[in-house]
Formats: C-alpha cells, sequence, structure tokens
C-alpha cells in the first residue's frame, strides 16, 4: 500500500514530495508533468508512479480553484453533447454557474464507462470545484468501486464528486446525488396505459445493465403488480436510447407478429423511432398502437399526435447540482469532508397528450 508523504499542508502531497520519492529534482518532475521537454522513458514511468501512489494533483494553480483561490471551475460530463435531455441539464449547470461568476467546462464520455473514470480522474488532477456527472450509471462492482475512489480523492483535492440522474454511489462516499424520481415515473405511465386498458405492452427500457433503465423496468413491474396483471418479460426489448433502438425494436416485433397494443418507450427519442416504425407498416398512433415516452423533451410536443410522456425537471436538476457545490464551499468544504453526500430527489409527473387511447379491438 502507498503512504502519501506530505510537506504542504491539508495533508496533500506537493511536487517536492514526488520529487523526493522519485529520487529526482523538482525540475525533472516539472519537466515529465508540463509534457513539454524531451525525457526518458525510464524517467517518466518512475515519475508518473509516483504520482499515481501519492494522488498528486498536478497542476497548482487548478488546485487553487478547488482550494478557494481564483474562480471556481466545474466540469460537466455528459454522454453525448447532441443527446436530447440531458444537455438541459447541463444548460442549467452552465447558467447557474455563470450567475456566480464561475467558469464551466464540458466533457464527453461517448457512453464509455472507461473514457467517463478517465475523465473524471483528469478532472480531479486539474483541481475543478466540482466534477458534475449526467446520466444513467452502469451498475458493475469495479465501476462502482473505482468511482467510489475517485469521489474521495477529489473530497480530499478539496474538489466534489455530483451524481445527476443516477443513484448514489454504495458506501460512506463523499458524493452528492441530484436524481429524479425515476421509478415512480415509469410505474405512472405504465398505470396510465394500463387504466386505459391496455395488458400487452411493449417496454424498451434501456441498455440491461444501466442503472436509469433497470429503474423504468422496475416501475413498469411494478405497476403491473398493483393492477393485479402477469407482465410478460417477452415483450422487454432492451436497447439504445437512440431513435434507430425504437424503430427497430418494433419494426422487429412486428415481423415477428409479437402481439402488442402499447409501446412503453425509454426515452422520447425512442418513442418517435417507434412511431415511425407504426406508420411505415400502415398502423395509426394511438388508433391501432398506444405510445409513450420518457423525459418531455421538446420533440415530445412536436411529435404528430403529440406524445404522452414523463416530464423530468432536467433544468432544474442542472440549477440545484450547482447550487449543492455552491452551498457546500460557503458552509466550509473543510468541515464537510468525507462522510456520506446528500441525496436530493426531484419528482417527476405525466404529461398527457395525444398519443394513448383504448386498445383497438381487434377480430
Amino acid at each position: 500500500m502507498s503512504q502519501r508523504r506530505t510537506s504542504g499542508d491539508s495533508g496533500r502531497a506537493t511536487i517536492r514530495d514526488v520529487a523526493a520519492r522519485a529520487d529526482v529534482s523538482v525540475a525533472s518532475v516539472s519537466r515529465v508533468l508540463s509534457g513539454n521537454y524531451p525525457v526518458s522513458e525510464e524517467l517518466r514511468r518512475r515519475v508518473m508512479k509516483v504520482v499515481r501512489d501519492l494522488d498528486y494533483v498536478t497542476n497548482a494553480h487548478a488546485r487553487s480553484l478547488a482550494g478557494g483561490g481564483g474562480t471556481p471551475t466545474v466540469a460537466i460530463l455528459i454522454n453525448q453533447i447532441t443527446g436530447a435531455a440531458f444537455p438541459h441539464v447541463a444548460k442549467g449547470v452552465e447558467g447557474a454557474a455563470s450567475l456566480r461568476g464561475w467558469l464551466s467546462l464540458v466533457g464527453t464520455t461517448g457512453d464509455d464507462p472507461e473514457r467517463e473514470l478517465a475523465l473524471v480522474n483528469l478532472m480531479r488532477q486539474q483541481g475543478v470545484a466540482a466534477v458534475i456527472l449526467l446520466g444513467g450509471a452502469y451498475d458493475f462492482d469495479e465501476y462502482q468501486l473505482r468511482m467510489g475512489r475517485f469521489a474521495r480523492s477529489l473530497d480530499a483535492a478539496g474538489s466534489h464528486l455530483v451524481l445527476v440522474g443516477r443513484p448514489p454511489l454504495e458506501g460512506n462516499v463523499p458524493a452528492t446525488t441530484v436524481d429524479y424520481d425515476n421509478e415512480g415515473g415509469a410505474y405512472a405511465m405504465a398505470g396510465h396505459l394500463l387504466s386505459a386498458g391496455h395488458r400487452r405492452i411493449l417496454v424498451l427500457p434501456g441498455h440491461a445493465e444501466l442503472t436509469t433503465a433497470q429503474g423504468r423496468l422496475r416501475g413498469a413491474r411494478r405497476a403491473f403488480e398493483a393492477y393485479g396483471m402477469p407482465f410478460d418479460p417477452g415483450l422487454v426489448l432492451h436497447g439504445t436510447y437512440a431513435y434507430e433502438h425504437g424503430y427497430d425494436a418494433v419494426e422487429g416485433s412486428l415481423r415477428r407478429k409479437l402481439n402488442f397494443t402499447a409501446v412503453l418507450a425509454g426515452t422520447d427519442v425512442v418513442a418517435a423511432g417507434a412511431m415511425q416504425a407504426l406508420r411505415t407498416a400502415g398502423l395509426r398512433v394511438p388508433e391501432d398502437v398506444s405510445v409513450v415516452g420518457y423525459d418531455d423533451i421538446p420533440l415530445a410536443s412536436q411529435l404528430t399526435p403529440q406524445l404522452t410522456t414523463v416530464h423530468v425537471p432536467y433544468e432544474e436538476m442542472g440549477r440545484v447540482a450547482l447550487r449543492a457545490v455552491a452551498d457546500r464551499r460557503e458552509a466550509g468544504a473543510g468541515r464537510r469532508k468525507g462522510g456520506d453526500g446528500d441525496h436530493l430527489v426531484l419528482g417527476t409527473h405525466i404529461v398527457v397528450r395525444q398519443s394513448v387511447q383504448p386498445p383497438a379491438q381487434r377480430a
């Protein structure tokens, strides 16, 4: 196990600690870290091993941002900058940060858990005031463990991890969670379809290992249980939150002659793809098949017919996330280091439009 040697305050390793442990000069460490000077591969490996062992935050100026000097900077990590829903969270974060005179950085993960973890580590090294992660998490034990370690490392460096739209990390992890009632929204929407008379509902919740999809599927199952109706797992099709998945899932289900009278889509974009597949097959929405979505992005009211969906307060989640960071700094981050973070949950509700009606009577 590595031992951190500190000569600076707050228990943080300094560049002199790195130089001493690596048995090289401070100038040599600086050259390796800056990347602007040629150094031997052996020297680079030796220095970077010590940097990792000591959990050294490399950018002293950036470290001052997290510690209170200079302009606070928040890093917003998002799956895709062109995505349909979570850019609205980023907008809320950026707007609230701008009002306080803070800077915002945006990074994209490309739906890659390894890239997400690498970006969290990079932002930790850059000393941002907070790293705000947007969107569902991956339900892998190793991923959860590594993210927990990063949360503790950010906390030790005077920064903070904020999780938006995903469950809190397990254990005693210093991270704030700003979530929404994901499962409750799916429960209400499935109940809406069931109350309209639908029993055979094609469910497109998202990737099976994504916590967002897991919550939406649990909500749908719970609604069937509450109504005393059997739930058919054969009508659950996992996939991405993309238009193409909605189209392909419905087109394939029709081709296989699956019996369903409604589609519960994991996002409004997936619902749009499902509606197009139904139209291509000569079926009408909602006269032949009802379709509902999740998110309530602007697209939902622009479709024909307008989409019944679950409203998620994405921009407000972003504002709440930034306020949580600001409140923590104003209260004095040092007094709140370690321990569990806050878990804030915002409500969801159904927006009823024109895409649902009772199932058609078929011969």
